[in-house]
């Protein structure tokens, strides 16, 4: 069947509300919206579902999410009865749809006879994560879109271990939405005793969890009161949480009101993703009226952290996520260390496309490392192995997207806890003092400076994966010897798990597959290509070792061209 004839199987069948009649009615000149709607289906895969509000099967919509839940609930009822009596927990943030879509999910998981927890508002992703290891439940569900625009929702599946669900569990679930050809079909029991609040416990042993893992108590009772924070939750489900472990540790918050609305549209914001300066810029101003010491900023699901502090001439520096994340591991290392908390088999887990300086302040600590591919999920992987066979403990987990977890409490980025830690790290440094530029620079000097940026390529359209996988399988047959000035030492080639050094020598890459090429360069640089998971766009991360900043940003120009005139080739 074509576009066009599923276009109108939807605008004939009866079973259509009639917003969404109108909806497709408004768009029956436009070919390409048709084709784009109608002419492939929404790809569940291991991140979930992600993608533009609006009717179709290529949408965000009611019918997609229920379909979804559907393919879920079927998966669940091959499990044990003691599984499926688990039931399943299901949290949303602020964008539009959210709470409707999550209803809808509760509706048909109740309708299967599964146990519905269903939050009474907004929640951020590691609470959600959390309530699913609290609660005990089979899995969960997270109704979100993290950072992407105001048009985007999505739908995240999570484990029984808190963990975003598993290749191999996705793929059985997968398996099961493809068998619903009819997406109209579904059908919720909306008022079912099976759907039921989170109790308000997960709220407060949340909060208990994350106290546990403060590491500077004597500075934050020393200087939490005198401490000028900004906080912006970015009309996101941060607020709440954010604020109370905040306070319950006793530091001082002056939040920018205008953005505690739960705002469907982020009216305030090009786009909600604390990554950018841009979005923290109310933040800043408020910072810079009241002489504030630092500004925190969390997306609308608050898994991501983005943080602005002073640097030496008194101007406010948005950090990049993978220099928060070496701030963030030497402070947790420096401390554990202080206090001979230090686990001997301590462990710290980054994804491969983050900074290549970690590796030497863990090696500088004798802590292991280990490298994954992108995606919270893997991390709650090596969490996982680790609690079962016992061989490392973990003590820290990022990625350079602002995203960071210590702690075992949740299995997915967490910004609530990540506020607390950069908080209190900015008491401690004060405490000693030093600042928190001040101690950047001086991780710099003692290992060296690295200039880490990522670029993102914006592709549209139906095919817009396809055509950006396609790069990528392009460049695994290219020969590059040199990026800029810097010689190419070895290719990795993640989707066939294979290392290739520049004498043609093989080896083998454990890890989890995924279509990713990675450049090691010479002197510990790198650069890596890859297809974003939940949005069309080619991201190209650069990672530039060099004696100064002005070094690497010198390079890194050098480098960037080359990777353009490598890109035009091959599109060729």
């Amino acid at each position: 069947m074509n576009y066009r004839e599923n276009y109108q199987k939807w605008l004939n069948d009866a079973r259509l509300s009639e917003a969404d009649r109108q909806e497709l009615l408004s768009i029956k000149d436009d070919e390409k919206a048709i084709e784009y709607r109608f002419g492939g289906e929404l790809e569940f895969g291991t991140a979930g579902m992600r993608g533009i509000i609006g009717c179709g099967m290529n949408m965000m919509n009611v019918y997609t999410v229920m379909r979804a839940t559907q393919g879920l609930s079927m998966y669940i009822k091959t499990l044990s009865q003691e599984d499926q009596a688990r039931g399943v927990v299901i949290s949303y943030d602020t964008r539009r749809n959210s709470r409707l879509f999550a209803e809808k999910a509760a509706s048909v998981l109740a309708k299967n006879g599964i146990k519905a927890y269903l939050f009474d508002d907004v929640h951020p992703v590691p609470m959600l994560s959390y309530a699913v290891r609290y609660l005990k439940t089979i899995a969960g569900i997270m109704i979100t879109a993290s950072h992407n625009p105001k048009e985007y929702n999505g739908y995240k599946v999570y484990g029984e271990d808190g963990a975003q669900m598993s290749p191999e569990a996705t793929a059985i679930v997968v398996k099961y939405i493809e068998e619903i050809k009819d997406y109209l079909s579904v059908t919720g029991g909306d008022k079912s005793p099976l759907i039921v609040s989170v109790p308000k416990a997960v709220d407060d042993t949340y909060i208990q969890e994350l106290t546990k893992l403060t590491l500077s108590k004597e500075a934050v009772e020393k200087c939490g009161k005198d401490l000028k924070l900004v906080y912006t939750p970015v009309h996101g489900s941060g607020y709440v949480p954010v604020m109370r472990i905040l306070k319950t540790l006793g530091i001082n918050v002056t939040v920018v009101e205008e953005q505690t609305v739960k705002d469907t549209e982020f009216s305030t914001v090009k786009v909600p993703n604390p990554e950018f300066k841009e979005t923290l810029s109310m933040g800043i101003d408020l910072a810079n009226k009241i002489n504030a010491d630092v500004v925190f900023g969390t997306d609308p699901d608050s898994d991501r952290l983005g943080v602005a502090v002073k640097n030496d001439k008194g101007e406010f520096i948005a950090l990049s996520g993978n220099q928060v994340g070496i701030l963030l591991l030497d402070y947790i290392l420096t401390r554990l260390k202080e206090e001979n908390a230090l686990p001997k088999n301590a462990a710290v887990v980054k994804s491969f496309v983050s900074t290549g300086m970690a590796k030497a302040i863990c090696d500088d600590f004798g802590v292991a490392m280990f490298e994954t591919p992108v995606g919270f999920k893997f991390i709650g992987e090596k969490i996982k192995q680790w609690e079962q066979d016992g061989s490392h403990t973990f003590v820290f987990g990022f990625e350079e997207s602002c995203g960071y977890l210590r702690g075992t409490h949740a299995r997915d980025k967490d910004a609530v806890v990540a506020s607390m830690l950069c908080a209190e790290m900015v008491c401690y440094y004060t405490y000693i003092g030093k600042t928190v530029w001040g101690r950047l620079q001086e991780i710099y000097a003692k290992y060296g400076f690295v200039l880490d940026k990522n670029i993102s390529i914006q592709y549209s359209g139906l095919n817009a994966m396809k055509e950006m996988n396609a790069v990528v399988d392009a460049l695994k047959t290219e020969k590059v010897e040199r990026f800029g000035t810097l010689d190419v030492e070895a290719v990795r080639d993640y989707s066939a798990s294979v290392r290739r050094d520049k004498e043609g020598n093989e080896s083998h890459i454990d890890i989890p597959k995924c279509n990713c090429v990675y450049y090691e360069l010479k002197g510990g640089s790198f650069i890596c290509v890859r297809p974003s998971g939940t949005e069309p766009k080619l991201k190209i991360y650069y990672s530039i070792r060099a004696k100064d900043e002005a070094a690497a940003e010198a390079e890194l120009e050098k480098c960037k061209a080359s990777v353009q005139e490598l890109l035009d080739s091959v599109k060729k």
